[in-house]
């Protein structure tokens, strides 16, 4: 069985991090493959770590006529049963054929016109499973197919090294800094956290207008912007609690992360947390927008050490349960095998 597999991302984000870690786990659990991505040296770097040498490729815009040849001619050389594709650009670089089955995995609400061409689809939530399905794709050409994060621990980073005392609660944020993802909300959150800290890992366009936010509502000296981590292990090893407080979120990859890092969450009521998190059990949930509620979420977590405890192991259980590698990678080959049966 043989796997070409796509990706023309951006620099960061959740998907592109996710392709990263399947494609490696794939790599080890002996499937053949080709990784074609396009041109980005940090994630080249990984994925040779990974003993994987991608084939890189520009994937320009319309006036891009060099990489859907060069595609054609991966695919040809390569001979896959299965194209596996990312998301729009690369999907709609893939020349139709009837020589392998052309797999796109939507991790979103994309516009559909870029998957005309395909012959299955993977949605990676359920929610994500129903909008195909209402939008005209047969049920049995869709499939839900959940992501896995990794469960390696780090030695915690050492606080001191962003000056915040060894006492101090310290909360943790991650992820791209846009305004889905409701960083504005979480500083005026601190705002009324008293004595609390903050680690913001992540890169974005809302970078300078975060740390204006932070500096007007006085938080600034307890905020630290860490820009885009390839440790967040070692973060979480040092954080007291997760919280993500996403006004959209489909997924919630990093609520997942929090999970295998046995570190409480808290989180935005949005679609994907929503969704994966039990109430009390698994994690906190507070209304989308809503800093007043998440401040309060955080006193009472910051208070009661038995919560803190209790959702912790709830989200570790439920991470042990759905969320691994091991179980995710063998559910992939299954369903790459009964695709090529």
């Amino acid at each position: 069985m043989k796997v070409l597999q796509i990706m023309a991302g951006a620099q960061y984000g959740g998907a592109e991090a996710f392709f990263t870690r399947l494609v490696i786990a794939l790599n080890k659990s002996g499937l053949e493959q080709r990784v074609i991505i396009r041109k980005d040296a940090d994630r080249v770097q990984i994925l040779r770590d990974g003993r994987i040498d991608p084939v890189e490729m520009p994937f320009g815009g319309k006036l891009d006529f060099i990489t859907p040849l060069r595609v054609r001619r991966q695919i040809a050389n390569f001979q896959p049963d299965i194209v596996l594709s990312w998301m729009n650009r690369a999907t709609e670089m893939v020349p139709s054929s009837e020589k392998f089955i052309h797999l796109a995995r939507l991790g979103g609400y994309y516009n559909l016109k870029y998957y005309r061409k395909c012959d299955q689809l993977i949605a990676n939530t359920e929610d994500i499973y129903e909008y195909l399905t209402k939008n005209g794709w047969p049920m049995g050409k869709v499939h839900f197919m959940p992501n896995f994060v990794g469960a390696q621990r780090m030695a915690p980073i050492d606080r001191q090294e962003y000056f915040i005392p060894q006492t101090a609660p310290l909360i943790l944020g991650l992820g791209r800094l846009h305004e889905n993802k409701g960083f504005d909300v979480l500083l005026e959150a601190l705002a009324r956290v008293p004595n609390a800290y903050l680690w913001l890992a992540g890169e974005g366009p809302l970078r300078k207008e975060l740390e204006k936010k932070a500096n007007l509502l006085g938080v600034q000296p307890r905020v630290r912007f860490l820009g885009w981590r390839n440790d967040p292990e070692a973060l979480f090893a040092a954080a007291d609690i997760f919280v993500c407080p996403s006004r959209h979120e489909p997924l919630g990859n990093v609520v997942m992360e929090a999970w295998a890092q046995g570190v409480p969450v808290i989180a935005a009521d949005s679609l994907g947390p929503g969704t994966l998190i039990q109430q009390g059990q698994t994690g906190i949930l507070f209304p989308i927008d809503d800093s007043a509620a998440l401040a309060k979420s955080i006193n009472h977590l910051i208070e009661d050490d038995g919560l803190r405890e209790r959702i912790a192991v709830g989200g570790y259980e439920a991470f042990e349960a759905e969320f691994t590698e091991a179980n995710v990678v063998e559910n992939y080959l299954k369903f790459f095998e009964r695709l090529i049966a």
